[in-house]
């Protein structure tokens, strides 16, 4: 491998180059013309424009993308998360071209995508698997039929679904079809198969992943887990490993069915096994087939770089480590910052990054795209940075995250910094008592604190004052404290 394409944006595109150079490897990017003054091309060695802002004129192209890397030379691609790299058409077209693709075959992405075809195999396996049904029978008498032999409460999930989308759950065996129908279309639209499997509802679970890794020799470890519980709408914003609710004797039988379940798929590269636990029992959820978001937690409790091994296995060698050479040490735990609106309704917000300040300090990495000065377009997740806090335990890591969020300066665009800290502080949180209804359960209706309008804390960052504070209340630790007043000192 000696040139790498990189076919995705932002903190992971930057990630992805950093492992580049230490390996020796050439990195260079496509981009679209809203990410044309970013990090990655910036710190890439050429890049190719592949069309405007929204992704599917630019980063969803395959043949863009595959013509980028014939116009770069690239020998090698890698997707990075979202946007291709689940999917198996371009995995299969990587292959046809030439290419070395960084992630699991298309075939197996392909089987693996598929919920009912995967669900299947981990039952085959002796994966334990949610009750519920994953035939091929789709018709609407078949599916009510099994819908009231499972019970309620229970859900309808699109088989090519992810994210949430085709996805209803049911209390009542009265909303069933009217459920299915719109589950239905939903899928449809979003994935172009309307096909759905049935599970039985588990009650306030904790989700819990495995990450593993195979190679082409046979090889498939585990690296321990991560507990992504604290979800909102599907989606994760803190992941943290170990997990608070894992015995040793529980994290042992997951670990082996999430190496069964790399080893019944012949999976090869970097994966994740999402299982739903409750209480000592668990069950498959899916395997992602591409590196997850979340992985800079497994980088740290295990010393590993996930991104060098998937450039290792991925040119044909072993597996850097053993089974038994994996350690977990620590703890560590990471914060989605989002550029979104908790006043309303989470919407993204938009803009011009007007300060940029990223934290640091024991035990702090942030990784990041943006820059001060760059816009948050609207075309993309808006997802600004992860920060991800490290410490010889679970309480020193939280302390570490709180005060990196609150030291964290964002300008020109709203944030969750605010709400993830009232997460972090929430005493169930603190105790460990997670569960993927958390978010709704104790934190639907939050609202931030007033703050300071940005052209306020602009104009006294202008002349170096500190902002206005009430007297009657002792200020807290925020960015304005931790960065002496958000002086430009360059």
């Amino acid at each position: 491998m000696q040139r790498l394409l990189i076919a995705n944006r932002g903190e992971i595109a930057v990630r992805i180059i950093r492992a580049c150079r230490e390996q020796g490897i050439s990195p260079v990017v496509v981009t679209s013309d809203a990410d044309r003054d970013s990090p990655a091309v910036h710190l890439a060695d050429a890049f190719v424009c592949l069309g405007p802002g929204p992704a599917h004129e630019s980063y969803l192209r395959t043949d863009a993308v595959l013509a980028a890397a014939k116009t770069l030379q690239a020998d090698a691609i890698h997707p990075g998360y979202g946007f291709l790299s689940e999917n198996a058409a371009f995995a299969d077209a990587c292959a046809a071209a030439g290419l070395t693709f960084v992630g699991p075959p298309g075939s197996v992405i392909r089987a693996l995508g598929d919920k009912i075809g995967a669900k299947n195999t981990m039952q085959a396996a002796g994966v334990p698997c949610v009750p519920g049904y994953n035939g091929d029978d789709q018709r609407d008498e078949v599916l009510e039929r099994e819908a009231a032999r499972i019970g309620t409460p229970l859900l309808i999930k699109a088989s090519a679904g992810g994210g949430g989308r085709g996805m209803r759950r049911v209390d009542h065996l009265a909303d069933f079809l009217p459920q299915l129908t719109e589950a239905r279309r939903e899928a449809q639209a979003a994935f172009g198969d309307s096909r759905v499997l049935l599970e039985k509802y588990v009650l306030r679970p904790r989700h819990i992943e495995f990450q593993i890794f195979g190679d082409t020799h046979g090889n498939v470890v585990q690296l321990f887990e991560r507990e992504c519980s604290i979800q909102r709408r599907h989606q994760k914003i803190l992941e943290e490993s170990p997990s608070p609710a894992l015995t040793p004797a529980l994290r042992a039988r997951m670990a082996e069915a999430a190496v069964l379940a790399g080893k019944a798929a012949g999976y090869i590269g970097a994966g994740t096994v999402e299982f739903l636990v409750s209480g000592e029992a668990f069950y498959f959820l899916e395997v992602n087939t591409r590196l997850q978001v979340e992985h800079p937690v497994t980088e740290s409790i295990t010393g590993t770089d996930l991104v060098a091994w998937q450039l290792a296995v991925a040119q044909g060698k072993p597996l850097p480590l053993t089974q038994d050479e994996l350690v977990s040490r620590g703890h560590c735990i990471e914060a989605r910052v989002y550029a979104e609106d908790p006043a309303t309704g989470f919407l993204p917000s938009l803009g011009t990054l007007l300060r940029w300040r990223e934290p640091s300090g024991p035990g702090i990495r942030v990784d990041s795209g943006y820059t001060e000065g760059m816009e948050v377009p609207p075309f993309y997740d808006p997802m600004l940075a992860k920060v991800i806090a490290s410490g010889p335990d679970r309480a020193t890591a939280l302390a570490r995250l709180d005060q990196a969020l609150a030291s964290f300066v964002v300008l020109g665009v709203t944030t969750n910094l605010e709400y993830l800290r009232a997460v972090l502080a929430d005493p169930a949180f603190v105790a460990g008592e997670l569960h993927t209804g958390f978010l709704t359960e104790r934190f639907t209706g939050w609202r931030p604190n007033a703050t300071i309008p940005d052209e306020i804390l602009l104009a006294l960052s202008a002349l170096g004052q500190p902002p206005p504070s009430r007297a009657a209340e002792k200020p807290r630790q925020t960015g304005w404290l931790a960065t002496d007043h958000w002086r430009n000192t360059k």
